[in-house]
């Protein structure tokens, strides 16, 4: 198999057959499930202040799990304190930075190191151990993000954030961000998804896969033209269109942009998109 990208900070990933056979694998593979709560959105000037992590696979189910108050000697903006209930008194009785660290060092440098949002995660992790001159890498390969995997197996939900497939679902994981609920959610979302794949057939998954919504932006980089060259190639062909949000994205669907790439570069095996 050929290694793919699922949840890095630069989501990559294979034509579609590729990525099948991959989230396939999952089926089999050892995860381990992240999250952590934060005084803000960008590390490193953001603190870690919880963690929670919970290791298994289909077969044998939870086999590790742990979670920690991590004291960073900062103070919780009462932002945070009203999403989350975590208070500055909580992590300054919390465990201190270097062993919680050093505790989860192991555990986190095995598996697929999993997450909702993975790229949010990940990019704090390696931040914290910037912080104690380590440095802290996952390969691209062993990285997955089950918000990826939710955009093209349940693209039919108004939404993909982990509150609301809580609520979707009914997972009864205790309160939305924290981290050992958070981590739970993400688990049993990541179960979900993978049964749903081994019960799916590839025809039915290729099928799905064709209708995820790529920007151009991303697609462009791995055709050997500009961005409008490739949106007039794509327009020519009648492929369907729509505008994000917020009206500064074009995209297209997948199926539309494999085929037309296997049409240019019939020789190539790979395509990098960005969902």
């Amino acid at each position: 198999m050929v290694p793919v990208s699922v949840g890095g900070i630069t989501q990559s990933t294979l034509l579609t057959d590729h990525l099948l056979a991959y989230y396939r694998q999952l089926a089999q593979a050892q995860l381990t499930v992240v999250d952590v709560e934060t005084t803000g959105s960008r590390p490193p000037d953001a603190r870690v202040i919880e963690i929670a992590v919970v290791q298994g696979s289909l077969g044998e189910g939870i086999t590790y799990e742990n979670t920690f108050l991590v004291n960073a000697q900062v103070s919780v903006p009462s932002i945070i304190t009203r999403l989350t209930g975590i208070t500055t008194a909580m992590v300054e009785r919390g465990t201190t930075v270097d062993q919680v660290w050093q505790v989860l060092k192991s555990p986190l440098s095995q598996g697929i190191l999993t997450g909702h949002n993975l790229a949010f995660d990940y990019g704090f992790i390696q931040a914290e151990y910037q912080r104690l001159g380590e440095d802290f890498q996952r390969p691209e390969a062993q990285r997955f993000c089950t918000v990826i995997l939710s955009r093209l197996l349940l693209a039919d939900l108004p939404s993909r954030s982990l509150p609301q497939l809580v609520r979707h679902f009914g997972f009864d994981v205790g309160r939305s961000h924290r981290a050992m609920a958070d981590t739970k959610a993400c688990w049993l979302l990541a179960n979900l998804l993978i049964e749903r794949l081994a019960n799916t057939s590839d025809d039915a998954l290729r099928h799905q896969f064709a209708q995820q919504w790529v920007p151009l932006r991303e697609a462009v980089k791995v055709f050997h033209c500009s961005r409008v060259e490739l949106q007039q190639q794509l327009d020519g062909r009648g492929c369907d269109r729509r505008t994000s949000r917020r009206g500064n994205r074009h995209m297209y669907r997948r199926g539309d942009i494999e085929t037309l790439y296997q049409e240019l570069y019939p020789e190539q095996l790979s395509l990098n998109l960005t969902p």
